[in-house]
Protein backbone atom coordinates (compact mmCIF):
# COMPACT_ATOMS: atom_id res chain seq x y z
CA UNK A 1 0.00 0.00 0.00
CA UNK A 2 1.50 3.23 -0.98
CA UNK A 3 0.70 6.65 1.77
CA UNK A 4 0.86 9.65 -0.79
CA UNK A 5 1.73 11.97 2.39
CA UNK A 6 4.74 10.77 3.48
CA UNK A 7 5.97 8.53 0.42
CA UNK A 8 5.53 5.66 2.30
CA UNK A 9 5.30 1.99 0.51
CA UNK A 10 4.28 -1.13 3.11
CA UNK A 11 1.94 -3.54 3.25
CA UNK A 12 -1.13 -2.55 5.32
CA UNK A 13 -0.47 -4.96 7.77
CA UNK A 14 2.75 -4.07 8.91
CA UNK A 15 2.07 -0.79 11.35
CA UNK A 16 -0.82 -2.38 13.92
CA UNK A 17 1.75 -5.17 13.89
CA UNK A 18 4.55 -3.14 14.43
CA UNK A 19 2.58 -0.55 17.17
CA UNK A 20 0.73 -3.80 18.92
CA UNK A 21 4.27 -6.07 19.64
CA UNK A 22 6.32 -2.19 20.60
CA UNK A 23 3.57 -0.67 22.60
CA UNK A 24 2.51 -4.29 24.46
CA UNK A 25 5.88 -4.01 26.00
CA UNK A 26 6.46 -0.37 26.58
CA UNK A 27 3.25 0.76 28.26
CA UNK A 28 4.14 -1.66 31.22
CA UNK A 29 6.76 1.26 31.89
CA UNK A 30 4.35 4.00 31.13
CA UNK A 31 5.53 4.94 27.87
CA UNK A 32 3.45 4.40 24.76
CA UNK A 33 6.43 2.90 22.15
CA UNK A 34 6.28 6.07 20.34
CA UNK A 35 9.99 6.33 20.77
CA UNK A 36 10.94 3.21 18.71
CA UNK A 37 7.60 3.37 16.26
CA UNK A 38 10.12 6.92 15.17
CA UNK A 39 13.19 4.95 14.22
CA UNK A 40 11.45 2.33 12.74
CA UNK A 41 9.48 4.87 10.41
CA UNK A 42 12.62 6.63 9.83
CA UNK A 43 14.91 3.95 9.60
CA UNK A 44 12.82 0.70 7.82
CA UNK A 45 9.95 2.81 5.90
CA UNK A 46 12.01 5.58 4.76
CA UNK A 47 9.95 8.40 6.41
CA UNK A 48 12.62 11.13 7.16
CA UNK A 49 10.64 14.65 6.79
CA UNK A 50 9.73 16.64 9.38
CA UNK A 51 5.89 15.24 8.81
CA UNK A 52 7.53 12.09 10.90
CA UNK A 53 7.09 13.70 14.01
CA UNK A 54 3.22 14.61 13.98
CA UNK A 55 2.45 11.22 12.44
CA UNK A 56 3.94 9.77 15.60
CA UNK A 57 2.12 11.87 17.45
CA UNK A 58 -1.35 10.67 15.71
CA UNK A 59 0.01 7.04 17.05
CA UNK A 60 0.12 8.36 20.78
CA UNK A 61 -3.82 9.97 20.21
CA UNK A 62 -5.13 6.40 19.03
CA UNK A 63 -3.04 4.28 20.92
CA UNK A 64 -3.00 5.58 24.51
CA UNK A 65 -6.26 5.76 25.69
CA UNK A 66 -6.97 2.02 25.80
CA UNK A 67 -3.88 2.20 28.22
CA UNK A 68 -5.51 4.72 30.27
CA UNK A 69 -8.65 3.10 30.97
CA UNK A 70 -7.65 -0.04 32.07
CA UNK A 71 -5.21 2.15 34.61
CA UNK A 72 -8.11 3.65 35.53
CA UNK A 73 -10.34 0.87 35.90
CA UNK A 74 -7.79 -0.51 38.57
CA UNK A 75 -7.38 2.63 40.11
CA UNK A 76 -3.69 2.93 39.56
CA UNK A 77 -4.30 6.78 37.70
CA UNK A 78 -1.85 9.40 40.09
CA UNK A 79 -4.00 12.40 39.05
CA UNK A 80 -1.80 15.25 40.52
CA UNK A 81 1.24 13.83 38.72
CA UNK A 82 -0.86 13.11 35.50
CA UNK A 83 -2.10 16.94 35.75
CA UNK A 84 1.30 18.46 36.27
CA UNK A 85 2.89 16.39 33.70
CA UNK A 86 0.04 17.79 31.60
CA UNK A 87 0.58 21.37 32.27
CA UNK A 88 4.32 21.24 31.98
CA UNK A 89 4.79 19.73 28.74
CA UNK A 90 2.45 21.57 26.48
CA UNK A 91 4.63 24.69 26.33
CA UNK A 92 7.45 23.29 25.36
CA UNK A 93 5.76 20.66 23.27
CA UNK A 94 5.31 24.39 20.94
CA UNK A 95 8.49 25.29 21.08
CA UNK A 96 10.03 22.04 20.22
CA UNK A 97 7.79 22.90 16.86
CA UNK A 98 9.77 25.58 15.92
CA UNK A 99 13.14 23.54 16.91
CA UNK A 100 11.95 20.62 14.71
CA UNK A 101 11.08 22.95 11.65
CA UNK A 102 13.69 25.62 11.54
CA UNK A 103 16.99 23.66 13.26
CA UNK A 104 16.65 20.09 12.88
CA UNK A 105 15.49 19.43 9.28
CA UNK A 106 18.09 17.23 8.30
CA UNK A 107 16.91 13.52 9.30
CA UNK A 108 20.75 12.83 9.91
CA UNK A 109 21.40 15.96 12.68
CA UNK A 110 17.77 14.44 14.11
CA UNK A 111 19.02 11.12 14.35
CA UNK A 112 22.38 12.55 16.20
CA UNK A 113 20.02 14.57 18.33
CA UNK A 114 17.81 11.20 18.72
CA UNK A 115 20.35 9.39 19.88
CA UNK A 116 22.14 11.57 22.15
CA UNK A 117 18.41 11.74 24.33
CA UNK A 118 17.98 8.04 23.99
CA UNK A 119 21.56 6.86 24.92
CA UNK A 120 21.34 9.77 28.22
CA UNK A 121 17.80 8.57 29.63
CA UNK A 122 18.77 4.38 29.23
CA UNK A 123 22.28 5.40 30.75
CA UNK A 124 20.65 6.57 33.76
CA UNK A 125 18.35 3.92 34.11
CA UNK A 126 20.85 1.38 33.97
CA UNK A 127 23.33 2.99 36.91
CA UNK A 128 19.99 3.89 38.72
CA UNK A 129 19.22 -0.03 38.69
CA UNK A 130 23.40 -0.81 39.71
CA UNK A 131 22.81 1.38 42.19
CA UNK A 132 19.96 0.29 44.17
CA UNK A 133 20.53 -3.56 43.72
CA UNK A 134 20.17 -5.44 46.31
CA UNK A 135 18.49 -2.52 48.38
CA UNK A 136 14.86 -3.03 49.97
CA UNK A 137 12.64 -0.24 48.89
CA UNK A 138 9.22 0.77 49.54
CA UNK A 139 8.74 -0.14 45.78
CA UNK A 140 9.64 -3.36 46.43
CA UNK A 141 7.58 -3.52 49.41
CA UNK A 142 4.48 -2.23 47.53
CA UNK A 143 4.83 -4.13 44.62
CA UNK A 144 4.89 -7.21 47.07
CA UNK A 145 1.53 -6.25 48.47
CA UNK A 146 0.02 -5.59 44.88
CA UNK A 147 1.20 -8.73 43.53
CA UNK A 148 -0.52 -10.45 46.59
CA UNK A 149 -3.73 -8.85 45.70
CA UNK A 150 -3.36 -9.79 41.84
CA UNK A 151 -6.79 -7.82 40.87
CA UNK A 152 -6.05 -4.93 43.47
CA UNK A 153 -9.11 -5.09 46.07
CA UNK A 154 -12.31 -6.88 44.90
CA UNK A 155 -14.39 -3.89 45.41
CA UNK A 156 -12.40 -2.33 42.66
CA UNK A 157 -14.14 -4.84 40.72
CA UNK A 158 -17.58 -3.54 40.73
CA UNK A 159 -16.45 -0.02 41.04
CA UNK A 160 -14.21 1.23 38.75
CA UNK A 161 -11.71 3.88 39.44
CA UNK A 162 -11.05 3.49 43.41
CA UNK A 163 -8.06 4.56 43.76
CA UNK A 164 -5.34 2.28 44.93
CA UNK A 165 -3.04 5.49 44.91
CA UNK A 166 -4.42 7.97 47.14
CA UNK A 167 -3.01 11.42 47.23
CA UNK A 168 -2.52 12.72 50.85
CA UNK A 169 -0.79 15.82 49.95
CA UNK A 170 -1.00 17.88 47.02
CA UNK A 171 0.50 21.55 46.99
CA UNK A 172 3.49 23.46 44.62
CA UNK A 173 6.28 22.23 47.29
CA UNK A 174 5.19 18.90 47.64
CA UNK A 175 3.00 15.79 46.67
CA UNK A 176 2.43 12.85 48.07
CA UNK A 177 0.36 10.05 47.68
CA UNK A 178 0.07 6.44 49.60
CA UNK A 179 0.35 2.96 47.02
CA UNK A 180 -0.36 -0.37 49.23
CA UNK A 181 0.21 0.91 52.52
CA UNK A 182 3.71 2.71 51.29
CA UNK A 183 4.41 6.22 51.05
CA UNK A 184 5.95 8.43 47.78
CA UNK A 185 6.54 11.96 47.34
CA UNK A 186 7.89 14.48 44.87
CA UNK A 187 8.37 18.64 44.61
CA UNK A 188 5.46 19.50 42.80
CA UNK A 189 7.15 22.56 41.05
CA UNK A 190 10.94 20.31 40.22
CA UNK A 191 8.48 18.23 38.25
CA UNK A 192 6.53 20.90 36.51
CA UNK A 193 9.79 22.20 35.20
CA UNK A 194 11.50 19.06 34.55
CA UNK A 195 7.63 18.30 32.47
CA UNK A 196 8.74 21.85 30.72
CA UNK A 197 12.24 20.39 29.45
CA UNK A 198 10.74 17.34 28.50
CA UNK A 199 7.68 18.76 26.54
CA UNK A 200 10.24 20.84 24.25
CA UNK A 201 12.40 17.48 23.71
CA UNK A 202 8.82 15.58 22.71
CA UNK A 203 7.87 18.40 20.59
CA UNK A 204 11.03 17.80 18.29
CA UNK A 205 10.97 14.06 18.80
CA UNK A 206 7.39 13.58 18.17
CA UNK A 207 6.76 11.25 21.52
CA UNK A 208 4.82 13.17 23.51
CA UNK A 209 7.56 13.19 26.10
CA UNK A 210 6.35 10.48 27.90
CA UNK A 211 9.78 8.02 26.75
CA UNK A 212 11.81 10.66 28.55
CA UNK A 213 9.94 11.72 31.82
CA UNK A 214 8.60 7.89 32.76
CA UNK A 215 12.62 7.03 33.17
CA UNK A 216 13.07 10.45 35.13
CA UNK A 217 10.05 9.72 37.56
CA UNK A 218 11.95 6.63 38.23
CA UNK A 219 15.38 7.40 38.24
CA UNK A 220 15.05 10.66 39.58
CA UNK A 221 12.46 11.40 42.03
CA UNK A 222 12.58 7.82 42.55
CA UNK A 223 8.60 6.72 42.10
CA UNK A 224 7.63 3.29 41.68
CA UNK A 225 7.02 2.45 37.90
CA UNK A 226 3.48 0.42 38.66
CA UNK A 227 2.32 3.79 40.02
CA UNK A 228 3.19 6.39 37.21
CA UNK A 229 2.36 4.75 34.28
CA UNK A 230 -1.12 5.88 33.94
CA UNK A 231 -0.21 9.29 34.86
CA UNK A 232 2.69 9.38 32.01
CA UNK A 233 0.91 8.13 29.29
CA UNK A 234 -2.15 10.27 30.21
CA UNK A 235 -0.02 13.12 29.53
CA UNK A 236 1.40 11.90 26.72
CA UNK A 237 -1.91 11.40 25.00
CA UNK A 238 -3.46 14.80 25.98
CA UNK A 239 0.35 16.54 24.83
CA UNK A 240 0.15 14.67 21.64
CA UNK A 241 -3.41 16.14 20.66
CA UNK A 242 -2.06 19.60 21.26
CA UNK A 243 1.59 18.51 19.46
CA UNK A 244 -0.81 17.60 16.57
CA UNK A 245 -2.98 20.46 16.43
CA UNK A 246 0.13 22.75 15.66
CA UNK A 247 1.88 21.15 13.22
CA UNK A 248 -1.40 20.33 11.09
CA UNK A 249 -2.92 24.18 11.14
CA UNK A 250 0.27 26.29 12.48
CA UNK A 251 3.42 23.98 11.00
CA UNK A 252 2.62 24.94 7.30
CA UNK A 253 2.92 28.80 8.24
CA UNK A 254 5.95 28.02 9.70
CA UNK A 255 8.11 25.41 7.02
CA UNK A 256 10.47 25.79 5.04
CA UNK A 257 9.72 26.40 1.68
CA UNK A 258 8.73 22.98 0.44
CA UNK A 259 8.97 21.15 3.63
CA UNK A 260 6.05 18.95 4.52
CA UNK A 261 5.05 19.24 7.93
CA UNK A 262 1.33 17.84 7.90
CA UNK A 263 1.11 14.12 9.06
CA UNK A 264 0.55 11.17 7.29
CA UNK A 265 -3.34 10.84 9.23
CA UNK A 266 -3.69 6.89 7.96
CA UNK A 267 -0.29 5.57 8.31
CA UNK A 268 -0.38 7.29 12.43
CA UNK A 269 -3.72 5.84 12.69
CA UNK A 270 -2.87 2.54 11.16
CA UNK A 271 0.17 2.47 14.02
CA UNK A 272 -2.42 3.69 16.42
CA UNK A 273 -4.99 0.60 15.75
CA UNK A 274 -2.05 -1.56 16.79
CA UNK A 275 -0.90 0.44 19.31
CA UNK A 276 -4.75 0.62 21.41
CA UNK A 277 -4.62 -3.14 21.54
CA UNK A 278 -1.00 -3.61 22.72
CA UNK A 279 -1.27 -0.77 25.18
CA UNK A 280 -4.61 -2.56 26.54
CA UNK A 281 -3.03 -5.90 27.42
CA UNK A 282 0.05 -4.40 28.24
CA UNK A 283 -1.63 -2.08 31.04
CA UNK A 284 -3.33 -5.05 32.26
CA UNK A 285 -0.63 -7.27 32.48
CA UNK A 286 1.69 -5.15 34.40
CA UNK A 287 0.63 -5.44 38.01
CA UNK A 288 1.99 -8.68 37.49
CA UNK A 289 5.02 -8.17 36.01
CA UNK A 290 7.99 -6.55 38.42
CA UNK A 291 9.71 -3.26 37.80
CA UNK A 292 13.01 -5.44 38.33
CA UNK A 293 11.98 -6.86 35.40
CA UNK A 294 10.63 -3.77 33.27
CA UNK A 295 13.18 -1.08 34.03
CA UNK A 296 16.16 -3.09 32.85
CA UNK A 297 14.54 -4.04 29.63
CA UNK A 298 13.49 -0.66 28.86
CA UNK A 299 17.05 0.80 29.79
CA UNK A 300 18.71 -1.88 27.75
CA UNK A 301 16.39 -0.87 24.70
CA UNK A 302 16.66 2.50 25.40
CA UNK A 303 20.83 2.47 25.60
CA UNK A 304 21.12 0.38 22.42
CA UNK A 305 18.93 2.36 20.04
CA UNK A 306 20.63 5.47 21.35
CA UNK A 307 23.94 4.39 20.49
CA UNK A 308 22.87 2.92 17.07
CA UNK A 309 22.10 6.50 16.18
CA UNK A 310 25.24 8.35 17.51
CA UNK A 311 27.40 5.92 15.55
CA UNK A 312 25.47 6.42 12.88
CA UNK A 313 25.47 9.59 12.66
CA UNK A 314 29.73 9.28 12.84
CA UNK A 315 30.31 6.49 10.40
Amino acid sequence: MFFPVSGVETAIWIPPLVGLVISFFTSMGGISGAFLILPFQMSVLGFTTPAVTPTNLVFNIVGIPSAVYRYFKEGRMNWPLAWNIIVGTIPGLVLGLFIRVWWLPDPRAFKLFVGCVLFYIGGRMLYQLVKDRGKKTAEKAAESKMREQPVAQPSMVTNPGRPAICTTKWTLTCTEYEFFGECFRFHTTGLFLLSLVVGLIGGVYGIGGGAIIAPFLVSFFGLPIHTIAGATLMGTCVTSVGGVIFYEFFGPLVALPGQSVRPDWLLGFLFGIGGFVGMYFGARAQKFVPSSIIRPALAIVIVALGLRYVVGYFV
